[in-house]
């Protein structure tokens, strides 16, 4: 019995007996509560976000049903949240703040297509000047910020949430950072906004002194006919003397001319009269939407206006966000992992009886993999504990259960809107390096140890008495498992289509059957003829115990070897209960006969199929030539089921005899290849698993915002099904000490994305559980399916919506920006980055005549910038040629060709904080300059605003003489040499080492 107890708290549920104490409390967070399927409405299920079993539970009736529905929607956090969300709309629309048949009442906006969106609070964003500040002092003008905070009437207290920029030596400034609410913040008409203005004398410092402060009300500002507040700066003592405060309402997407014209042009900002609002029914509404909220999480922004070339304005809004994705996808992985793994295992028991020396190396094997298997079981289970924030903070990277979480990972979006011109959207993803941090460095990245660990493999199969198998041979065998493992349930299912197609005595379904049947056998025969397979069952039969070498050696150290193989005078009869003889001589021939089968079965099913329709439409009579379909065919045609029954029956057979002896063989290379490698190659298999998990949570996260940025671009969808989507990684990693070991972990984690897949599928429904991407298949190929509500995915292509998989072509472009990279420059080796770049410039060059190809170029989004792509690659591969130190137009021409080929971008460096800002920050600013004419006096002040540490939400703390001190801001002074002077000579590089040196051993004595 379930039920609800006053002695557990709100969001509990107390499972227990009539009788008896409770037996188990389940906690109603982080999860959804659906109507069960083919229930007749009386039961349901609570899924739950952690990947936790669903809890399956039945009412005694349909209606008692929905009110436990009900119930435990409301039992936790989020319902109390909604709950407080209606009350707080029906309190505003009762004082008559927002009319009942508002767009913001309604909801309707322009999210994407198909997507509801949650009726919200409006979101206010604002933007801050003053007038006629106090100075500080008579020699100098002051250098104003404004601090914004909030007021909680009820607890008496301030909350910092926002602060502008620094506008040096004016009287009169215009800040060009703004104030931007997000989504989910607790805003209302009654919530009060307190303003104060600093004098910031010394900014590398941050000493400051307190000019005036002034508040207001959101419904004061939201009530103002002008779309404006002037605002009177109170000193301490309470007279107006500090000044005024302008307090402007800014819209997003809806810019009139009258509003712009009169907005004052000059730099010095004396003016400012922007006058707009943000709500629902802007362009905001597709970030708002549940489709964007499922995967995209906790929201950070920051909106600022920047003046043009002509005089005008325009309005840019940034977002950051969380993915789920960073702890969802690495949780799915690491569970088919460990589901692969035991596959391995239960293959590895199934090759059956061996020889002594093989048995023990089996068991070796098995008892390694069951290590791998515990510690990923283990990861797993800490991981599902973990609640809250949806990312890796770079302080965690070498926490061993986070070793497979990427670092950083955070989605950034900045939008654009300008007087009389579209909208845009710019989208980079920001995340760590994937490398095994945990694992460290000190032998160098998976590059270096995977080249090494094959150079020395020949010698550990030597000592094993192991076959040695090549890479290729080795990459062949996953990939026979892999295909047989996908085709055999395949061609099972397909037969027994067709044995339907033969019970309604359809034509047409059986014709249809059998032509998909054919081809997909014809795969499956063609996978299977290798020589590999041949070769591996002829291995494992020497491996058999009681195998005897007559003249010739059995096995030689060389899969590729011609020699010592034994022969047979004659062909062994076919044995089905023993596929693979173990005392008998290996017949070389077998092999060939067993898979030939499956074609020879399949030829008879068609060969009866022709009979029957022949027979049924009396077209001709049987030719009188005694051919193997006559005699199979000679029986009376009457039920078509009964005659392809036993064919069918006969083709099944055969392809288990197939897969049986190809499972096995190809199980025995994979065994020699664990055991010649033992506990080395292991390692780096679970290294490689490390990495791949970073590199692909972070590829699904760029996909799915790409996706959803673009379910309405015909043309992106058209370039997606019929050539794919380039994601280009943007590497700022030096080649220096232990960054060049994650560099060549990075490497490999980015080349192995080509393994990956994506498919669209359509959602169950608009619970942000089933929105999530679901990962499918084995270590050598992925599939991940994104779901899209049905509004959304009926709109797809056909080709998408039948489930055709979508190519996705990751490159890596790195160029190292730090002292570290000069080091490497002058004294260590950069070979590796000028590998990368030029092999993955031939990936990037290929794509782009595929594409030409294939898609017509002017579906391809349209730029300001002109330049012709192919010059765009022309230029790019010159510039990787040429011998230049630092050489960043390499990153600038990869980041500009990906973004003209609706490709997704991605930043990354140690940990996604300094360099990778650096570097997005001055994208940004690039693009507002090439794209939307900013005005090039406004270049460093945007890079500077865009640049600023104190993210909405998180402002800066400073002293309020109203309330005391609230922090101390102040940054720990530090020993800093010049090191930019130093690079101008190798001596002086010299020199700054020793006394860097002498000071250490001065400070620590």
């Amino acid at each position: 019995m379930f039920q609800r107890s006053g002695r557990t708290p709100s969001s509990a549920l107390v499972h227990s007996s009539q009788k008896s104490e409770p037996a188990e409390i389940v906690v109603l967070e982080r999860c959804h509560v659906v109507l069960a399927k083919d229930s007749s409405n009386a039961a349901l299920v609570i899924k739950f976000e952690s990947g936790e079993t669903d809890l399956y539970l039945e009412a005694l009736s349909p209606t008692d049903c929905k009110s436990w529905i009900v119930a435990l929607q409301e039992a936790n956090s989020e319902g109390l949240r909604n709950r407080i969300r209606h009350l707080r709309r029906l309190i505003m629309e009762m004082t008559g703040s927002i009319e009942a048949g508002s767009p913001e009442r309604e909801g309707a906006g322009a999210g994407a297509v198909g997507a509801v969106l949650v009726p919200k609070l409006p979101k206010v964003e604002f933007s801050l000047a003053c007038r006629e500040l106090a100075s500080p002092a008579r020699e100098r003008k002051p250098n104003a910020a404004v601090q914004i905070a909030i007021i909680n009437t009820q607890e008496q207290r301030l909350t910092a949430f926002s602060c502008t920029e620094i506008v040096e030596g004016t009287r009169d400034p215009l800040f060009l950072t703004g104030v931007t609410f997000p989504p989910e913040y607790p805003i209302c008409e009654e919530t009060r906004v307190k303003l104060t203005v600093y004098d910031v004398k010394d900014k590398s410092q941050q000493t400051r002194s307190f000019l005036g402060y002034a508040t207001f009300s959101v419904g004061d500002l939201l009530k103002s006919k002008e779309r404006q507040l002037t605002l009177s700066l109170r000193t301490s003592d309470g007279t107006d003397t500090a000044g005024t405060v302008v307090v402007s309402r800014l819209k997003m997407g809806e810019i009139e001319d009258g509003e712009v014209d009169h907005i004052a042009a000059d730099a010095r900002g004396q003016k400012c009269t922007l006058v707009c609002e943000s709500l629902h029914g802007t362009t905001n509404d597709k970030d708002s939407s549940p489709l964007m909220n499922a995967v995209f999480k906790n929201p950070v922004c920051k909106v600022y206006r920047f003046q043009t070339v002509d005089c005008k304005w325009m309005l840019v809004r940034e977002q950051m966000a969380e993915c789920t994705l960073s702890f969802n996808i690495p949780k799915q992985l690491i569970t088919l992992y460990v589901q692969e793994d035991m596959r391995r295992i239960q293959e590895l028991k199934d090759l059956g009886e061996l020889s002594p020396h093989w048995d023990n190396l089996r068991k070796e094997v098995i008892s390694h993999y069951g290590q791998v298997i515990s510690t990923y079981q283990e990861t797993l289970t800490e991981l599902n504990k973990l609640t809250g924030s949806s990312f890796k903070p770079s302080c965690s990277k070498s926490e061993k259960y986070l070793e497979f979480i990427p670092i950083n990972l955070h989605t950034q979006r900045m939008q654009v809107t300008c007087p009389k011109k579209t909208d845009a959207c710019y989208d980079v993803v920001t995340v760590g390096a994937p490398a095994a941090h945990f694992q460290g460095f000190k032998s160098g990245g998976l590059q270096r140890l995977l080249s090494r660990y094959e150079a020395e493999k020949k010698n550990f199969s030597t000592a094993y008495q192991c076959i040695y198998y090549s890479p290729e041979n080795t990459a062949k065998a996953k990939e026979v498992l892999t295909s047989i493992g996908q085709l055999q349930p395949l061609i099972s299912s397909l037969a027994d289509q067709l044995m339907q197609a033969a019970q309604q005595h359809s034509p047409d379904l059986l014709k249809g059957a059998l032509k998909t049947l054919s081809d997909k056998t014809e795969l499956f025969v063609h996978a299977l003829k290798d020589e590999l397979v041949k070769n591996a069952l002829l291995a494992l039969h020497t491996a058999r115990p009681g195998y005897v070498t007559k003249s010739q050696p059995s096995v030689c150290n060389n899969v590729d070897g011609k020699e010592g193989r034994p022969k047979e005078d004659g062909p062994a009869p076919l044995k089905r209960q023993d596929s693979i003889p173990h005392h008998s001589e290996y017949d070389e021939e077998e092999w060939d006969r067993v898979w030939a089968n499956v074609a020879k079965s399949l030829n008879c099913i068609i060969a009866m199929v022709d009979r029957l329709q022949e027979h049924d439409n009396n077209n001709q009579e049987s030719s009188s030539d005694q051919t193997l379909a006559d005699v199979i065919t000679s029986h009376n045609p009457g039920d078509w089921q009964e005659q392809i029954y036993p064919l069918v029956v006969t083709l099944k057979d055969c392809v288990a005899e197939v897969v049986d002896r190809a499972t096995k063989s190809m199980t025995f290379v994979l065994l020699q290849e664990a055991a010649c490698s033992i506990p080395q190659g292991l390692f780096l298999k679970q290294r490689r698993d490390i990495v791949f998990s970073q590199a692909l949570a972070a590829l699904s996260c760029g996909f799915v915002m790409r996706l959803y940025a673009g379910v309405e671009d015909k043309g992106f969808l058209q370039q997606l099904h019929l050539v794919g989507v380039i994601a280009q990684f943007e590497s700022l990693l030096s080649t220096y000490s232990e960054e060049i070991g994650m560099l060549e972990d990075m490497e490999v984690g980015i080349s192995d994305l080509q393994r990956v897949t994506f498919k669209i599928t359509e959602a169950k429904s608009d619970d942000p559980g089933d929105l999530q991407p679901i990962v499918s298949g084995r270590r050598e190929y992925y599939t991940v399916e994104v779901p899209l509500p049905r509004e959304v995915f009926e709109a797809l292509p056909e080709e998408i919506k039948e489930g055709k998989p979508l190519q996705v072509y990751p490159v890596l472009f790195n160029v190292g920006i730090n002292q570290q990279q000069t080091l490497a420059e002058r004294f260590g080796d950069i070979s590796s980055q000028e590998r990368i770049n030029q092999k993955n410039f031939e990936i990037l060059d290929s794509y782009y005549k595929s594409l030409s190809d294939k898609v017509p170029l002017q579906y391809l989004p349209c730029f300001q910038t002109q330049t012709d792509l192919k010059e765009l690659l022309e230029t790019l591969g010159q510039n990787i040629v040429t011998k230049k130190r630092k050489n960043v137009e390499i990153l600038w021409l990869a980041g500009t060709i990906c973004r003209r080929l609706n490709g997704i971008r991605f930043t990354s460096c140690k940990s996604a904080k300094d360099r990778t800002s650096m570097s997005v920050t001055l994208e940004q600013c690039a693009l507002l300059r090439d794209e939307h004419e900013l005005n090039k006096d406004y270049f460093i002040r945007a890079l500077d605003c865009m640049r600023s540490g104190l993210p909405q939400g998180e402002g800066g703390q400073w002293d309020d003489p109203e309330t005391g001190s609230v922090a101390e801001n102040k940054p720990t002074s530090r020993h800093f040499y010049p090191v930019a002077l130093l690079l101008v000579s190798s001596h002086l590089l010299v020199v700054w080492l020793i006394l860097s040196l002498v000071f250490l051993l001065a400070k620590y004595q």
